[in-house]
């Protein structure tokens, strides 16, 4: 099995923090030189202390999970010719 591994990045900057006034958008670095914008999502927490062009974690799991399943099929169907 492979070696995977992923950077998140954020920086906090001047916002107010413990009043919850801060950025959620960070960068996710993969270890195949891949740099995605990063956020939480806009229906759990509101601009502009989210970024609704970023992928969010449920994006991310989603995308994930429909990836692994299109490639099991592509390999049956590319089996079966």
């Amino acid at each position: 099995m492979g070696h995977y591994t992923a950077e998140v990045l954020w920086e906090r900057g001047d916002q107010d923090f413990r009043g919850g006034r801060y950025s959620r958008a960070h960068r996710l670095r993969f270890d195949g030189g891949i740099d995605i914008a990063g956020s939480a999502s806009p229906h759990v927490v509101p601009p502009p202390w989210s970024d609704p062009a970023a992928l969010d974690p449920e994006e991310a799991f989603v995308s994930s999970i429909a990836s692994c399943h299109m490639l099991w099929f592509l390999a049956l169907a590319a089996k079966d010719g």
